[in-house]
C-alpha cells in the first residue's frame, strides 16, 4: 500500500485519523471560500461528520475505491495546507479525476499546482492512467488557472451541468491530459 508522495515542499499523505482534527480546522477556517463551489462544506463543520468523512476516506484508500484522498502537508511547518483527491472514474481505462481544495491562509503559494503535478505523475506512472480530468465550475477562476498552469487541455464545457451551493446553475469546464497527449508532447 502506498505510504505517501513527496514533492519539493509537500508531502501528500494518505488519510489518517491523525489528521482529522487538522482537516476540520482547515475546513472551518476556509469555509467561506470553499462553500462557493463545494456542496459538502456545511456538512463537514462538525467533529462527528469530520470523523465519519475521514473514516470513509481511509476505507476508500485501503480498498482502492471511489477516491484516493491525500492531505497536503507543508514539509517545513508540518501544517495541513489542503487536500487533493484522485477520483477513480473507470478502473478499466484507467481514468481518474483530480479534485482539490486549499486552506484559505495558504492560497497563492503554488501548493495546489505542485500537488497536482505530483499526483498526476503518480497516476500516469504507477497506476497506468490513460486519462486524467480536472472539472471546474466556469466561475471558479482559481481552479481553472491551476489546470492551465499544469498544462491540461480544455476539452469542453457542459452547459448548465451543475448547481452551485448558492443555487445558481453553472457550466462545468473539462480539462484533461491523456497518455496520448503526453506521448505527442514529448516527441
Amino acid at each position: 500500500m502506498l505510504d505517501k508522495l513527496v514533492s519539493d515542499r509537500l508531502t501528500l499523505t494518505p488519510p489518517s485519523m491523525d489528521w482529522q482534527n487538522a482537516m476540520l480546522q482547515a475546513v472551518v477556517e476556509s469555509q467561506n471560500t470553499l462553500r462557493q463551489f463545494l456542496p459538502w462544506v456545511p456538512n463537514a463543520l462538525t467533529e462527528q461528520e469530520s470523523i465519519n468523512d475521514m473514516q470513509k476516506a481511509i476505507d476508500n484508500f485501503e480498498r482502492f475505491e471511489n477516491e484516493l484522498r491525500f492531505g497536503l502537508i507543508e514539509k517545513t511547518s508540518g501544517q495541513l495546507v489542503g487536500v487533493i483527491g484522485l477520483v477513480i472514474r473507470d478502473k478499466s481505462v484507467p481514468f481518474f479525476e483530480i479534485g482539490y481544495w486549499l486552506r484559505s491562509s495558504c492560497a497563492g503559494k503554488g501548493y495546489i499546482t505542485e500537488a497536482v503535478t505530483r499526483l498526476e505523475h503518480y497516476a500516469f506512472t504507477e497506476l497506468n492512467a490513460n486519462r486524467i480530468e480536472i472539472r471546474v465550475a466556469e466561475t471558479n477562476l482559481k481552479s481553472q488557472a491551476v489546470a492551465e498552469r499544469c498544462q491540461y487541455l480544455l476539452e469542453g464545457m457542459l452547459v448548465n451541468e451543475c448547481r452551485l451551493p448558492s443555487g445558481a446553475l453553472s457550466n462545468t469546464l473539462i480539462y484533461a491530459k491523456s497518455q496520448q497527449t503526453l506521448s505527442s508532447s514529448s516527441m
